[in-house]
């Protein structure tokens, strides 16, 4: 049995402006909340920065993925919620490249993702638990889109941002993102003025 609810567009273009350059690590100064834990990118550098589109599948079958990929729009970021499976990958080349044809932002799969060598050529931003050869199956048994999902000790709704580099990911609910991106854009500023009163803002633009 399928759960399939419709797809919550809670991030405006005003919060990805705002955090268009905004760390994760920065947010981490601020608050514990929303940071997914165990989850790490498949390559680096990286940025994810998008609205998140999110899915459960139970263990072997990843039929929901599909679902949730006929759904997402240009901008989306998939979650998906393994249920505890840390074996099979969910993620892999064709639905990497279906993502990338409707200009999804980024993937983050609470569980094991496959073809990690073609992934990092396309550039296409994946976070993930770990790394697999054995892989989900379509069995149309049942699934999740759109609900409240968990990763990493939090919880994920549709529609939250995600912010991801280097560092990790940050979930932010939009309620609080507006509060939460000042404060840390500001923090950000502070930053960067120390680095030029020290003479490491010229070393770590040419990085």
């Amino acid at each position: 049995m399928f759960r399939i609810q419709p797809r919550v567009q809670g991030v405006t273009p005003e919060l990805l402006e705002l955090y268009s350059g905004i760390s994760p690590s920065t947010i981490g100064h601020l608050t514990d909340f929303g940071f997914v834990k165990g989850i790490h990118p498949l390559y680096r550098p990286i940025r994810l920065l998008g609205n998140a589109v999110t899915v459960r599948i139970p263990h072997t079958d990843a039929t929901a993925v599909r679902h949730a990929l006929e759904m997402a729009q240009p901008g989306d970021v998939l979650v998906v919620d393994m249920s505890g499976d840390e074996e099979r990958a969910c993620w892999g080349e064709f639905r990497t490249y279906a993502a990338i044809a409707k200009k999804l932002a980024g993937v983050i799969v609470g569980g094991c993702v496959a073809d990690v060598r073609v992934i990092s050529r396309l550039g296409f931003p994946v976070y993930s638990k770990g790394i697999s050869a054995l892989n989900t199956r379509a069995l149309s048994l049942e699934g999740e889109v759109n609900t409240a999902i968990s990763i990493g000790g939090g919880c994920i709704p549709p529609g939250d941002l995600i912010v991801g580099d280097d560092d990790g990911v940050f979930v932010v609910s939009p309620d609080r993102a507006k509060e939460i991106g000042e404060r840390a854009l500001e923090k950000e500023r502070r930053e960067a003025k120390k680095r030029a009163e020290y003479g490491y803002a010229a070393l770590l633009e040419e990085t």
